[in-house]
């Protein structure tokens, strides 16, 4: 449903007045959904067009079972597209409109300016249309069951993709000029020269090299260097078929499309939160508007005190950067004051928070803005701490108020998404051409039953056994899976074997 004349009005308003801030957006269309619309839109990724797949069904029951509970409402759904979508929900008060319009525009903005983003696909509702028709396609030639289980197959292990290689190369690029390698010679038995053709037959050492070729490229590791897109070397080398290469080749288009979003949640809400919050204030509200916006205002922020609010921490770390950069809290000379009563009172009136706030967005994601930013007068001001159950209470209790334990567990939680980091390290495993994969262990071990269910969807795509070699409660382990059963083994057992074999 397109806006009313007076919603229309407001968004132009609005819109100029973002631009007027410093905001650089795409053109924006609204569309105002009945619940039930939005619902479903929000069941689809926001994607109205996607392929068909039982998941948004269950999502879209989901979503519609929690708001006729009353436990959950959608306000706004956007979509990083030029021109961007943005949805308003039918029946909202006019002050939850603005409001959702300012916050609206504050993610356009960011869409547009972080780096994250710069190499996303940005008609991206149109590829998911075309992405939608090819799989309809394979559904009426080989049946909504195969097609539709192998998707699920593909959606399983679609964060098994290596969410920096849109902007680093990681293949080692070969030098032309290169040096051939060395060919290892066969050994001769030492003889007179009008004897070497008996002693050392030339088609006896022939066929010597031969085996010393052989023997040499069962060697070569394949591939060369641990691989961490494991999609796309799925999607090379496995053995499938033309209509299930496309299949992957879909799922992994749309990974790497979404996974900016996960890399910058909370500096994405917390720019957006910032700017509803100045606009509305400054610009927009009336007397009477103030304590709805207030209230609405209020339940986006809240929640803070168990677990991390996005909303919450992104604006509450930009209006922390705004007031510094304000004050001249930075630098060497701010840095080397130890006097507490200087540092709380410090203010250079150098007046660059607005400068500096439309820097960090463009140029940092969750890990680098928490990293950067994240520092200890910021986490005392917010009573921040860790969390742990406690099983003899049957309660969750702090665990603790230090400064670096919880910025390192708010880094380990953002880097690489949460997710383990797992890499193909060969695809000839013991020369059988087996899967073995890596787990880079970094103090968490993997969840066993979902590790395994990783390696069924894989040895479904390699249809030959898989393995992956990690540490389950400070053991080396590997993991294996050969179609029919799950297998462990102690990798220093394995290690020991293969010398007493050797």
């Amino acid at each position: 449903m397109s806006l009313s004349t007076e919603l229309e009005k407001t968004r132009q308003r609005i819109e100029r007045i973002a631009r007027e801030y410093g905001l650089d957006l795409f053109d924006t269309i609204f569309e105002v959904l009945d619940y039930k619309g939005i619902n479903q839109v929000a069941a689809y990724g926001g994607y109205p067009t996607r392929y068909p797949h039982w998941r948004f069904g269950m999502e879209y029951d989901h979503l519609s079972k929690s708001y006729s509970y009353g436990l959950h409402k959608i306000y706004e759904m956007v979509i990083n597209n030029d021109p961007a979508y943005a949805y308003l929900l039918e029946g909202n008060a006019m002050v939850d409109q603005k409001l959702v319009m300012a916050h609206v525009y504050g993610h356009v903005d960011f869409f547009k300016n972080n780096f994250c983003f710069a190499h996303t696909n940005r008609k991206m509702m149109d590829e998911m249309a075309n992405h939608a028709t090819r799989v309809r396609r394979y559904i009426d030639k080989y049946g909504q069951e195969t097609v539709e289980s192998f998707l699920d197959t593909c959606l399983s292990i679609e964060n098994l993709i290596d969410i920096h290689s849109p902007f680093i190369v990681r293949e080692a690029r070969r030098d032309e000029k290169a040096e051939p390698e060395h060919r290892r010679e066969v050994r001769r038995m030492v003889a007179k020269e009008y004897m070497n053709p008996y002693i050392n037959p030339p088609e006896y050492l022939e066929a010597q090299r031969a085996k010393l070729d052989e023997r040499a490229e069962q060697k070569k590791r394949f591939p060369e260097e641990p691989v961490r897109d494991v999609l796309d070397f799925l999607n090379k080398f496995a053995p499938l078929e033309s209509w299930q290469q496309d299949v992957l080749a879909i799922v992994r288009e749309e990974a790497y499309y979404f996974a900016p979003q996960a890399q910058t949640k909370i500096m994405n809400e917390g720019w957006a939160t910032y700017w509803h919050a100045t606009i509305m204030t400054e610009k927009v509200l009336d007397d009477s508007e103030i304590i709805d916006f207030a209230d609405h205002h209020s339940r986006t922020l809240g929640g803070q005190s168990t677990r991390v609010n996005p909303y919450k921490l992104g604006y509450e770390l930009f209006k922390d950067i705004e007031d510094r950069w304000n004050r001249g809290r930075f630098g060497r000379e701010y840095e080397a004051c130890d006097d507490m009563v200087e540092r709380a009172t410090w203010n250079r009136a150098t007046g660059l928070g607005g400068e500096k706030i439309f820097e960090v967005r463009r140029h940092h994601n969750d890990v680098t803005f928490i990293d950067t930013f994240l520092d200890e007068d910021f986490c005392h001001r917010h009573k921040m701490f860790l969390y742990a159950y406690e099983p003899k209470t049957g309660h969750y209790h702090i665990k603790s108020r230090n400064f670096q334990a919880i910025k390192q567990a708010f880094l380990a939680r953002l880097t690489n998404l949460g997710q383990p980091l797992i890499r193909v390290a060969d695809a000839n495993y013991k020369n059988r051409g087996e899967l073995f994969l890596v787990h880079e262990h970094e103090g968490i071990d993997l969840k066993l039953d979902e590790a395994r269910e990783t390696l069924r969807h894989l040895n479904a795509i390699w249809q030959r056994p898989v393995h992956v070699q990690t540490v389950l409660g400070k053991k080396g382990k590997i993991l294996s899976y050969d179609g029919s059963e799950h297998r462990e083994k102690d990798t220093t057992e394995t290690r020991t074997r293969e010398k007493e074999s050797a």
